[in-house]
C-alpha cells in the first residue's frame, strides 16, 4: 500500500487524466459515430461514400498510429498548438468513433423499414427520420455491443501513456524512479489493472441498468 499512500498525488492525477481522456474522447466518439453511423445508411450516395472511407480508412489504421499522426504529425501543420492531452482525446475520439458508427448501422438495420416509410410519408426530412424515429430505437438495440465499444475505448487510454499523456499507466515509470525497492513497478503495475477493473465494472452495471431500464421502456 506504500506505493498508493505516498504518492497520493500522482495516483490522483493519473485517474483524473484517464477520466478526462475516457470522458471526452467517449463523447467525441458518440457523437462523431452517430453522425457517421446516419451518413453510412444515408439516402445520399456522396455522404454514404464519405462515410464508408472514414470507417474502411481510420478503423484500419492501428490506434498507434492515429496516436502518432495527432500528436506528432498535427504539430507539423501550420495550425494553433494543442496540448498533447487534447490532442490524443482527439485521436482516440476520432478512431473510437468508426466503432461506434458501425455499431449504430447494425442497430439502425434492426429498425423496422415501415417505420422509416411511414415517417418520410408524413414528410419528414430525413435528419428528422433519423432524430426522431430510428436513431432511439437503434440506441436501445444496441445498448450491449456499444457498451463494449466503450469499455475498449476506456482500455485504450493506455496508448497514451506513450504519448507524454500523464494517464494511469504512465505512473509506473513516474513511481518506480523514486521508489529503490525491486518490487515496485510490478505493485504498480497491478494496482492500476485493478483500477482498470474496477471501472469496467462499472460501466457494465451501467449497460445492464441501460438494458433493463430501455427493456421496461420498449
Amino acid at each position: 500500500m506504500d506505493v498508493i499512500f505516498e504518492n497520493l498525488d500522482l495516483w490522483r492525477q493519473g485517474i483524473g487524466f484517464t477520466l478526462l481522456v475516457f470522458f471526452f474522447g467517449g463523447t467525441i466518439a458518440i457523437v462523431l459515430g452517430t453522425i457517421v453511423g446516419a451518413m453510412r445508411v444515408s439516402p445520399v450516395p456522396v455522404a454514404r461514400a464519405v462515410g464508408t472511407l472514414y470507417v474502411n480508412l481510420i478503423r484500419n489504421t492501428p490506434l498507434t498510429l492515429v496516436f502518432f499522426f495527432f500528436v506528432f504529425g498535427y504539430s507539423a501543420l501550420a495550425l494553433p498548438n494543442l496540448s498533447n492531452t487534447v490532442l490524443g482525446i482527439m485521436a482516440i475520439g476520432v478512431y473510437t468513433a468508426t466503432y461506434v458508427a458501425e455499431t449504430l448501422r447494425a442497430g439502425i438495420n434492426t429498425v423496422p423499414v415501415g417505420q422509416a416509410e411511414a415517417a418520410r410519408a408524413i414528410g419528414l426530412p430525413f435528419g428528422q427520420v433519423m432524430s426522431l424515429v430510428v436513431l432511439p430505437q437503434a440506441f436501445r438495440s444496441v445498448v450491449p455491443p456499444l457498451m463494449s465499444v466503450i469499455i475498449a475505448l476506456l482500455k485504450n487510454t493506455t496508448v497514451a501513456a506513450g504519448f507524454g499523456i500523464g494517464v494511469l499507466p504512465l505512473l509506473q515509470s513516474t513511481i518506480s524512479n523514486s521508489h529503490t525497492r525491486p518490487g515496485t513497478p510490478m505493485e504498480v503495475l497491478l494496482w492500476v489493472a485493478a483500477i482498470f477493473v474496477a471501472l469496467v465494472m462499472l460501466l457494465t452495471w451501467l449497460q445492464r441498468t441501460l438494458e433493463n431500464r430501455w427493456r421496461i421502456a420498449r
